[in-house]
């Protein structure tokens, strides 16, 4: 597949379009999910232009995984939650919708069902304060 340059992502990555941006590398930006899962929800996208994991070059798929354990580990300091999925979608046929490569950082709670993905916007204050939170945990990390 050719990479799309055009994509939210790399518009995003460009600076062209705002995110509630948590962390970022000069391999890796860490966003949060603006339709999440459940609070907290993160995205971690790799700066190198790929459609998917077979795109990405080795040293950026290594700094990938770094980052993402980083940032969960602050997602988990900052929700406190019972469980934590990553994902990490190839294809249509598995649920990508945007394809540049991109790690779910998704917070799990006993008993909660996570909303359905990509389904309704969250509040635009409420994503600013749960980026706060995972800022702030990284900051003591």
């Amino acid at each position: 597949m050719t990479y799309d340059q055009d994509n939210i992502f790399a518009k995003i990555l460009r600076g062209e379009i705002p995110a509630f941006t948590v962390y970022e590398t000069d391999h890796c930006l860490a966003i949060l999910d603006v339709m999440p899962q459940s609070d907290g929800h993160t995205l971690v996208l790799p700066k190198q232009p790929a459609s998917n994991l077979f795109d990405l070059d080795n040293d950026a798929a290594r700094e990938l995984i770094v980052t993402v354990k980083h940032v969960a580990g602050a997602v988990r300091d900052a929700f406190a939650p019972d469980g934590i999925r990553l994902m990490q979608l190839n294809g249509a046929a598995a649920g990508q919708s945007v394809f540049h490569l991109h790690m779910h950082i998704v917070p799990c709670y006993a008993g909660v069902t996570p909303r359905v993905h990509g389904q309704q916007m969250a509040d635009t204050a409420v994503l600013e304060s749960h980026a706060a939170r995972i800022r702030a945990a990284l900051d003591t990390r």
